[in-house]
């Protein structure tokens, strides 16, 4: 049985729609496509679609992407469990779906994710993939780290990275005051 999200709506049209959620780590742009859950973009964020891409402004869509995202900054929460709606290649998807299954607290080398892909030669695409993740955090592509264990490349900035990297590894819990 097929469910209809978005009654009135012509087939094969999408709707887009987008909220904005304050977050220890600065504003955080949600994006619904056919109410799911299709972008989390940074403000500054590398890669970030233009905001008229985002569709119509709508406060309070998304509730349990936002609730999943309260419990994590408390701590409370250590993996997402939400319907997402992402486009990408299908190398981008395998990519952000191997993303998933790092553990919080973890870290895996662009190596070693090339490696569980089944492509050992393939880090650099793999390194390109992650940095178009749309949903950071909840498609954790902060926990992917470079071969000698450097903190390299996050489309929401390092400094970013490492706080969220130390966060998860038990480290003090976000600061109120906002990065930007």
């Amino acid at each position: 049985m097929s469910t209809d999200l978005n009654p009135g709506v012509r087939p094969g049209t999408r709707r887009k729609q987008h909220s904005v959620i304050d977050s220890p780590y600065g504003p955080l742009t949600l994006v619904a496509t056919d109410g799911r859950l299709s972008g989390l973009y940074m403000t500054d964020q590398r890669h970030r679609p233009p905001e008229e891409s985002f569709g119509e402004r709508t406060p309070g869509i998304l509730l349990e992407a936002v609730r999943q995202l309260d419990a994590y900054f408390a701590g409370e929460l250590k993996e997402f469990d939400l319907e997402l709606s992402l486009g990408g290649t299908p190398f981008q998807r395998s990519v952000w779906e191997q993303l998933r299954r790092i553990p919080y607290g973890e870290t895996w080398t662009y190596g070693e994710l090339a490696e569980r892909l089944g492509n050992p030669a393939a880090s650099r695409a793999v390194g390109l993939a992650n940095g178009k993740n749309p949903v950071g955090i909840i498609v954790p592509c902060h926990r992917v780290i470079g071969a000698a264990g450097s903190l390299t490349g996050y489309g929401g900035g390092l400094e970013r990275k490492r706080r969220l990297l130390a966060f998860e590894a038990g480290g003090p819990a976000p600061a109120d005051d906002r990065l930007f």
